[in-house]
């Protein structure tokens, strides 16, 4: 006869709980956030999907992403193959024209995105004529209707404030990991350097998008210290982006095995329970991940996704692909009148 172990039906709570669930906190620390990622997994998504329920509407925000400017970048980050310390197959390009990327938004808006984001494979903001074609991209974007987010690397408080008066909405810069593991990702940027790019752009008004990567061989402790960076950020973050790591040949990282999925679901689950108001983006790494643990990351927590072909310079799911995600869910896109 089997014989199973007789548990108890109370469900385990995190090590020390000084606020409901879907309070905003801004006092986590990584012991509290481990314990709740370490729940029995059905505990975990019940009550991450609470959290959702009682903070987000049943809808999905559809992003698109554009690289503005690809390759060449002097920046080390071992997963990126923008980056000139690496031989990959992304190579220099030169910056696309105002024209062809309004061009880009324009079909994004009609294929139901609401958010357009443009990257570009810089180091930091320089002045200059390329950084007044991003300014003249950003005021376009928002003439076609459409919120209008960047991401350039780091920049000053000053560069922050000319990106507001054009009209941008967020700028995305991830810390990527926790500040222990950082140094083993990235040796020509600092963590802080990070943090004050975030500084300067909430100074400027301007909406934080910050996240990052999970399977660079990190530890559930640097996947908390992380989450935790980010939830004691005074306002939180409005966009949480969590990236699966994207293995690219010819990058430092290409060998490392692909990351679980119930992983994934538990990271996006843990980012709910302790940024409840803020979007949590389903990002890169979603080719990697079965229909079935895309559905759970948007059942405990993700209400954004990143959507068309590409991201940045690696593949992601079709439109036609996530349109029957979506359906497959019963959820909707959210539409701009909602934002």
């Amino acid at each position: 006869m089997l014989s199973l172990p007789v548990v108890s039906d109370t469900p385990k709570t995190s090590a020390r709980e000084t606020a409901r669930d879907g309070d905003v906190r801004h006092n986590w620390t990584v012991q509290e956030v481990v314990a709740l990622h370490n729940l029995p997994f059905f505990d975990l998504v019940d009550r991450a999907r609470a959290v959702h329920r009682a903070n987000h509407a049943p809808a999905v925000q559809l992003c698109t992403l554009l690289s503005v400017k690809t390759g060449g970048c002097p920046e080390d980050c071992k997963y990126c193959p923008q980056s000139a310390h690496y031989e990959t197959e992304v190579g220099p390009e030169k910056m696309l024209d105002v024209n062809d990327v309004l061009a880009a938004a324009q079909r994004a808006k009609e294929g139901g995105s609401t958010r357009f984001c443009m990257g570009a494979a810089w180091r930091e903001v320089k002045d200059g004529p390329a950084f007044e074609r991003v300014l003249e991209m950003v005021r376009g974007v928002k003439t076609i209707g459409l919120e209008a987010c960047v991401t350039l690397g780091m920049l000053t408080e000053d560069q922050a404030h000319r990106l507001k008066e054009a009209g941008l909405d967020a700028y995305n810069h991830n810390l990527d990991t926790s500040r222990r593991a950082y140094k083993s990702i990235i040796t020509t940027r600092s963590y802080d350097d990070r943090l004050a790019t975030l500084s300067n752009v909430r100074k400027a008004g301007i909406t934080v998008c910050s996240g990052g990567i999970i399977g660079m061989g990190e530890s559930v402790d640097d996947r908390a210290a992380m989450l935790v960076e980010l939830a004691n950020l005074t306002p939180q973050p409005e966009s949480v982006p969590i990236n699966a790591l994207v293995r690219v040949a010819g990058t430092p990282l290409e060998s490392l095995p692909p990351i679980d999925p119930a992983d994934f679901v538990r990271m996006i689950a843990t980012a709910r329970l302790v940024l409840p108001k803020s979007k949590v983006r389903l990002s890169a790494g979603r080719t990697e991940l079965s229909r079935e643990a895309q559905l759970l990351c948007l059942y405990v927590g993700a209400n954004s996704i990143f959507y068309g072909d590409r991201l940045l310079t690696t593949p992601n799911p079709g439109e036609d692909e996530d349109s029957g995600l979506l359906n497959a869910a019963g959820l909707e896109a959210l539409a701009p009148s909602a934002q």
